[in-house]
């Protein structure tokens, strides 16, 4: 950063780095013995909604791409939209199987990067749940190129006190956003 820069206050932004999604499965490790959540083995890429040509040959490469695995019960991906117009490429693995949905969120979010789609690209996350059916996701900003926990509750609210639990658990193993004003809620994302 550049003297003129630091006066006007101008910063560089984050660069994406999606390899930090393959920290995931042991930050699982970690969540799941610090507050007693394990993975659903749902994830979703959300991306501003792309119509057209372009964006259908990216979703049939991402469909093919993830097709070859055979070890998968139903479509590799599936595009869904949700109630406030954005669209998500959901995946759906066994729950003991984190580290090939981490894979498939890689190689979705990859594909659109490739093709074009980076500024579209919002977000990722992975679905978790304690025994009691309380749900949580650690959503990756791909912007920012970090992580938060999102954990809704009944009527559109939040477990704040989990979310700060659950940061503080994975300081050490995920890049956790510092902006709490970035900590954006995830209503209803499919995948969660």
């Amino acid at each position: 950063m550049r003297l003129l820069d630091i006066l006007l206050g101008r910063s560089k932004p984050a660069v994406p780095d999606l390899d930090r999604l393959f920290a995931l499965p042991s930050a699982a490790v970690t969540l799941e013995a610090a507050a007693g959540f394990t993975p659903t083995g749902r994830g979703a890429v959300c991306f501003a909604t792309v119509e057209g040509a372009a964006f259908e040959q990216t979703h049939r490469e991402v469909r093919a791409l993830l097709d070859a695995d055979a070890e998968r019960d139903g479509p590799p991906v599936e595009l869904e939209e949700d109630g406030y117009g954005y669209s998500w490429l959901v995946s759906r693995r066994s729950p003991g199987d984190l580290p090939r949905l981490v894979n498939d969120l890689h190689a979705v979010n990859s594909s659109m990067e490739v093709n074009g789609f980076g500024p579209q690209l919002l977000c990722s996350l992975a679905g978790f749940r304690d025994e009691g059916g309380r749900a949580l996701a650690l959503v990756y900003l791909y912007k920012r190129g970090t992580f938060y926990p999102f954990a809704p509750l009944p009527g559109e609210r939040r477990d704040n006190a989990l979310e700060l639990e659950v940061r503080a658990a994975l300081a050490g193993d995920l890049r956790i956003e510092e902006d709490l004003g970035r900590w954006f809620p995830v209503w209803g994302a499919p995948g969660l």
